[in-house]
């Protein structure tokens, strides 16, 4: 059975998530604040976190800046609960880690089958290639560690993951909109510019690498494979 911890400290939206989750199935568990959720996790870790942005002392995006950081918690799936409706938020929660956000006000459906499709997509990560090497880039992604001539280079998540997509499909094009739903989430509304900026920032990381992502006019992007 899947175990998920919720962090949110409004009582009511904490009792209604957890109500909905064990209906369908799951084992959860609620905290009011950060400092308990952290207790917590470091008895166990849960297959999933649902995580509210808006916490008393120590915020949601400092808390998932944390587990990004530490190598126990770095790939545990985590959805951010937030009332706040901005594209500015929500990119910036998923490009430090997030796997999905979901919006208040919100339907029980939509939570659980977002859930689902999170744990879902994580079983699938852990079948896909853990190294993957093409003229002198490497990655490891057992350790989400990326290497260019040997040297390491250090990525955010959303250009971690933008990168080891491209590496996956080398010599395939992918469209911006592929990108998009692949690496920010089936459904994510952010514009494709999203996908524009963060190949440019990757280019200038990777250095000589960089070159091997090329543009396709009107289309998108592609891994050169020669």
């Amino acid at each position: 059975m899947y175990k998920i911890f919720v962090v949110e400290d409004d009582e009511d939206i904490r009792e209604i998530v957890l109500y909905a989750l064990n209906s369908a199935g799951f084992e959860t568990y609620g905290y009011e604040t950060g400092e308990e959720f952290l207790a917590a996790l470091s008895e166990e870790l849960p297959s999933l976190v649902i995580l509210d942005i808006m916490l008393p002392k120590e915020d949601g995006l400092s808390i998932l800046k944390n587990l990004r950081n530490t190598k126990k918690t770095k790939s545990l799936p985590v959805i951010m609960l937030t009332a706040k409706n901005s594209e500015f938020d929500k990119v910036k929660g998923l490009d430090m880690g997030a796997d999905d956000y979901i919006s208040k006000p919100f339907s029980v459906l939509e939570l659980i089958a977002r859930v689902k499709t999170v744990l879902r997509r994580g079983q699938t990560d852990e079948k896909k290639k853990s190294e993957l090497e093409l003229a002198g880039l490497r990655i490891d992604n057992a350790r989400r560690e990326v290497y260019t001539g040997g040297n390491p280079v250090k990525l955010t998540f959303k250009e971690y993951e933008l990168l080891h997509c491209l590496m996956l499909n080398a010599g395939i094009v992918m469209s911006r909109d592929k990108l998009m739903e692949t690496v920010w989430g089936y459904d994510f509304e952010g514009e494709t510019r999203t996908v524009d900026m963060h190949v440019k920032t990757l280019r200038k990381k990777l250095g000589e690498s960089g070159e091997l992502i090329t543009t396709v006019r009107n289309v998108g992007y592609k891994l050169a494979t020669e």
